[in-house]
């Protein structure tokens, strides 16, 4: 791997080094997706070529993830196929002391969802910018919706309380398409005071297939952190 003196990308890369040094030979591994992810699942590749660890297969939980593990020589398989996954290792875009997250700024959270709460162990990789003292604070909860519901789901949404808009693409003239075919709101709410609650309340809406809430999900938080120009990384 080519040496690189960014800080920030050592870190992340760090962080996605620590996680795939969690995973052991003969294991069933849920491949998240995002950009620390990515180097968790290039390192993974790494250890498996050298011999480091064996028989691992992967399951993707994005496009995004299925290219990269092919890329780095993992072999894959899929949930029709395996009766439990062992580890699965996925970022975050927020992260409250009670190891609670709300992910999908990737517009892959159902699939996460799916995989992250299969997994025996799920470990989470972040960069310290991603840890809030309440859910929201920063970040816009994703809502995956079916293309049919989405202005009764936004009403629904303003209901609760959010502000919700569609997520519309970059480089791209219209709105963000899930790999489920599927479109994204993205809600504000001031503050996310019981996030078990919103997250049950959301999901019962007619049309809406899965939100980014991940409540008691993580078991594992992997956090990078640059300290005195030094990327480190801590366990929580």
């Amino acid at each position: 791997m080519a040496e690189n003196t960014d800080p920030v990308r050592v870190m992340k890369q760090e962080v996605g080094k620590a996680a795939a040094a969690k995973v052991k030979s003969n294991s069933i591994v849920g491949l998240g997706t995002g950009s620390t992810t990515a180097y968790a699942i290039e390192y993974l590749g790494e250890r498996l070529r050298t011999g480091e660890i064996e028989n691992i297969v992967g399951i993707p939980t994005s496009f995004q993830a299925e290219v990269l593990a092919k890329k780095y020589g993992i072999p894959l398989t899929s949930l029709d196929a395996v009766d439990s996954i062992d580890i699965a290792i996925d970022g975050a875009d927020e992260v409250d002391p009670s190891k609670n997250l709300i992910k999908g700024g990737g517009a892959a959270h159902t699939r996460e969802k799916v995989v992250d709460t299969l997994a025996n162990l799920f470990v989470v990789v972040v960069d310290s910018g991603k840890l809030v003292d309440k859910l929201g604070s920063t970040f816009l909860l994703p809502v995956e919706v079916i293309p049919m519901a989405v202005t009764p789901v936004m009403r629904r949404l303003e209901k609760l309380g959010g502000k919700p808009e569609l997520r519309m693409g970059v480089k791209k003239a219209g709105p963000v398409v899930t790999d489920q075919g599927n479109l994204v709101i993205d809600v504000k709410f001031e503050q996310i005071d019981n996030p078990a609650e919103l997250e049950k309340t959301i999901n019962n809406i007619p049309g809406v297939l899965e939100n980014g809430l991940f409540v008691g999900v993580a078991d594992v938080v992997l956090v990078g952190e640059i300290k005195e120009g030094k990327p480190v990384v801590f366990e929580i």
